[in-house]
């Protein structure tokens, strides 16, 4: 079982009431598992949650935040620890390597940013961590489709099934963390 989880998603809630139940739970799960929460340390929207919901239930949460998010995101006050960093870079590093794998929920640029250089990390054998993708409501359905052509237009070095794990809800999470 994994000692510490980041997880990436949107700073914002998204339209559909589903992703911020997903969120919730996520943040529910790691804590009842007593696994450390690792994330971007604001307090809005699919963030937000997460983090609420693990301290919420007496969940171990660390943020990782860079400094000219302060204002945007809400820096989150209620944090186990709180790191804040200079850059969008460092902030995905620090990320990186305080946790034993990662989960992916909705979100926007930032979030696929996340998720695309972990899973080139992982192909460059920079780290080897377990990334799960959270297909809240076929979300990411479109992703899928476009990492398969990318597949067959043979621009991938491994099949993409092998580069992450991909969920439909959080209770699948109990899973893959044994």
């Amino acid at each position: 079982m994994w000692k510490s989880v980041a997880v990436f998603c949107g700073s914002k809630f998204g339209n559909n009431n589903l992703f911020a139940q997903h969120a919730e739970q996520v943040g529910l799960l790691l804590a009842q598992k007593n696994i450390q929460l690792v994330y971007g340390g604001g307090r809005k929207g699919l963030m937000g949650m997460v983090a609420n919901s693990a301290i919420k239930n007496n969940g171990k949460v660390v943020g990782v935040i860079p400094a000219l998010l302060n204002e945007k995101e809400d820096i989150h006050t209620e944090l186990e620890t709180l790191h804040i960093v200079e850059t969008m870079h460092e902030r995905k590093k620090k990320m990186f390597e305080l946790c034993e794998a990662a989960i992916i929920l909705p979100g926007g640029f930032g979030t696929l940013d996340e998720l695309f250089e972990m899973i080139t990390w992982n192909n460059l054998s920079i780290h080897d961590k377990a990334i799960i993708l959270l297909n809240s409501d076929g979300y990411y359905n479109n992703l899928l489709a476009h990492l398969e052509r990318m597949q067959q237009e043979g621009f991938l070095y491994l099949p993409w099934q092998e580069s992450f794990f991909t969920i439909s809800g959080p209770n699948e999470l109990v899973s893959l963390m044994a």
